[in-house]
């Protein structure tokens, strides 16, 4: 089972209003060097969103974000999601996405949280919200006492901080929606957000 921290430096956070918008949207950001996709499940279209993603654009990784039950678990792996993310966790969640099949991050911001998924043998996680759960200086001290946990650092990463957080070792990737202005989305400007993925795609630890 593919990591999701490995398939780029940069997994794109979206959050998509109309189903409409997925497609084009999927192609230029893998266009720009971008294949994961995180889609939020923050709007009803989401779902609808990652079906079409995956039905149609076939050099994208789709996955869903912002699970926080079972059943959104087993609908988001139904529509095609090839990897799960979630802001935080509770055994019941994590139960169901190491169930699912396909790779997931659940959220940590503490270092209890990192330990106990660590007991549960979970190695990857989603470091949510990074910039105010302590930033890069919180994840270099995770570092020296859990250095088997690796994290996608996830909430206010811009492509000016992203480079700090990627040069730590355990960071394999961020997550941010820098690379998708809305007014961008808005005007159906796909060339735009292509650009916007190709300089985070640029991005190395």
């Amino acid at each position: 089972m593919t990591s999701a921290l490995d398939l780029a430096p940069v997994i794109p956070v979206v959050v998509v209003q109309d189903p409409d918008d997925a497609v084009p949207l999927a192609r230029a950001l893998v266009g720009g060097g971008l294949p994961a996709i995180e889609v939020t499940l923050r709007t009803p279209a989401a779902l609808e969103a990652i079906r079409l993603i995956a039905d149609e654009v076939p050099d994208a990784v789709v996955g869903a974000g912002t699970l926080v039950t079972g059943e959104q678990v087993d609908a988001a792996v139904a529509a095609g999601a090839r990897f799960l993310v979630s802001p935080g966790w509770t055994p019941r969640l994590v139960d169901a996405m190491a169930g699912s099949g396909v790779p997931f991050l659940p959220g940590v911001s503490t270092t209890s949280e990192v330990v106990a998924l660590l007991e549960r043998g979970v190695t990857e996680m989603k470091f949510f919200p990074a910039e105010a759960a302590g930033g890069t200086p919180y994840l270099k001290s995770l570092g020296g006492p859990l250095p088997q946990a690796r994290f996608c650092p996830t909430g206010g990463i811009s492509l000016a901080s992203a480079p700090s957080y990627l040069a730590l070792p355990n960071v394999g990737c961020v997550g941010g929606s820098w690379m998708l202005p809305s007014d961008a989305i808005a005007a159906k400007d796909w060339s735009r957000v292509q650009t916007l993925a190709t300089e985070a795609a640029a991005l190395r630890s």
